[in-house]
């Protein structure tokens, strides 16, 4: 495994289960000032728990999209990349500051929000918070070997099973 992955950190109009709702552009004005290198990646929302880093994080329809790269040279990472390949942990999970909030039905509707940190966790406040993509050196291969068989051109058979069989020039 290479230790990368993508899923979603916080999905846009869903209320977590502390009543919490992003709204589209919460994060805009911190990726713009933070970029992802100044988001922590860590554990269950843990500082002494780096585990890699955010190679990419922006904001789709859907909500706060997430690229990241486990650092496989720290324990814990191994640890969590194997987890997440066998399925066993799957959630995401902001670290923010609020910076503009409004009452919402019983919770509230964030606005703007300073990204701070984003965990991988057991369970995460945001039920669709969660990775989507695992195993991309396997995709990766499979894709390469794929554009291999594209690049091959397609074999003739030989006419009536005589002679041999020929490349397409």
């Amino acid at each position: 495994m290479d230790g990368y992955f993508a899923g979603y950190a916080s999905v846009f109009g869903v209320p977590d289960l502390g009543r919490d709702t992003v709204v589209p552009g919460a994060f805009v004005a911190s990726l713009a000032r933070r970029g992802a290198a100044g988001v922590r990646m860590l554990w269950q929302h843990d500082p002494a728990e780096p585990i890699g880093r955010w190679v990419s994080l922006a904001e789709d329809a859907r909500g706060l999209r997430v690229e990241g790269q486990l650092n496989l040279a720290v324990q814990r990472a191994r640890e969590v990349d194997a987890l997440m390949r066998e399925g066993g942990l799957d959630g995401l999970s902001i670290g923010f500051r609020v910076v503009k909030a409004m009452p919402e039905r019983g919770g509230r509707r964030l606005v703007a929000v300073d990204l701070w940190e984003i965990s991988l966790v057991t369970f995460p406040l945001q039920p669709g918070a969660r990775v989507l993509a695992k195993a991309s050196a396997d995709l990766a291969e499979r894709l390469r070997a794929q554009a291999r068989r594209m690049r091959t051109p397609p074999l003739i058979p030989a006419a009536s099973g005589v002679g041999q069989a020929r490349h397409l020039p």
